[in-house]
């Protein structure tokens, strides 16, 4: 069964506090989202790599991506993130059937080991309803008050913390989407459970990093530095 790896990449990050948008950040001499790339196209069980773009993007051309064979941009990238997703599925809906895998990925994940996401297809392929990574909550959990002081503390059993790629079939995503978009929906297993569906937790790693703010970037360089002694 065919599985596509997409990835929405057409927001500003903003809270990098950089005029130039997240994905295009300098990483190691390679913007940022190229990591990202490189992960993916060492998965061979991935027939492609779709990347969502704003329509009005000027960075993604600034670039070489040769390297990545099997890689498709669609300029169809909307307001949020479950917007982009969609109009990504929906674009793909033409081209692949209803019922292929696609994982949805943060381009600003950029040091997604591969031997993770064979081991996401290998656990969810003949699952009924898909999955993402994840990793359970170490830390202890606090609930602030209004006045930033501790309200209560949070049992963190059962805890886990979201990672992507996230791995669902198209149409059911697509369908998830469209009938459960909402500020609620922050990732698509949300859309998903919001239909009373239970996707499965695999296993991911804590070097998995999505880069949201600056000093994430120096922590990403070190993870990706370090290589395989890390990413096992």
């Amino acid at each position: 069964m065919s599985c596509v790896a997409l990835l929405p990449a057409a927001g500003s990050g903003s809270r990098m506090g950089s005029d130039t948008p997240k994905q295009y950040l300098d990483l190691l001499g390679k913007p940022l989202i190229w990591h990202t790339l490189a992960a993916l196209s060492r998965v061979e069980e991935l027939a492609r790599i779709v990347v969502v773009l704003s329509p009005d993007d000027a960075w993604w051309d600034s670039y070489d991506w040769s390297a990545f064979p099997t890689l498709q941009v669609l300029r169809v990238g909307g307001a949020s993130r479950a917007e982009s997703v969609l109009n990504g599925l929906q674009a793909l809906s033409t081209q692949i059937p209803a019922d292929s895998w696609v994982l949805v990925h943060d381009a600003a994940r950029p040091c997604l080991a591969p031997q993770l996401v064979r081991k996401l297809i290998d656990t969810l392929l003949g699952d009924a309803v898909g999955g993402i990574l994840a990793v359970p909550v170490a830390d202890t959990l606090k609930f602030a008050a209004p006045d930033q002081t501790i309200a209560h503390t949070h049992p963190r059993g059962g805890l886990w913390q979201a990672q992507t790629p996230q791995m669902f079939r198209l149409a059911d995503l697509a369908g998830a989407l469209e009938t459960g978009m909402g500020p609620d929906i922050t990732d698509e297993a949300s859309a998903m459970e919001k239909l009373g569906l239970a996707p499965r937790l695999v296993h991911g790693s804590p070097w998995n990093l999505k880069v949201t703010y600056p000093q994430d970037l120096a922590l990403a360089a070190l993870i990706l530095q370090a290589g395989d002694a890390l990413t096992h």
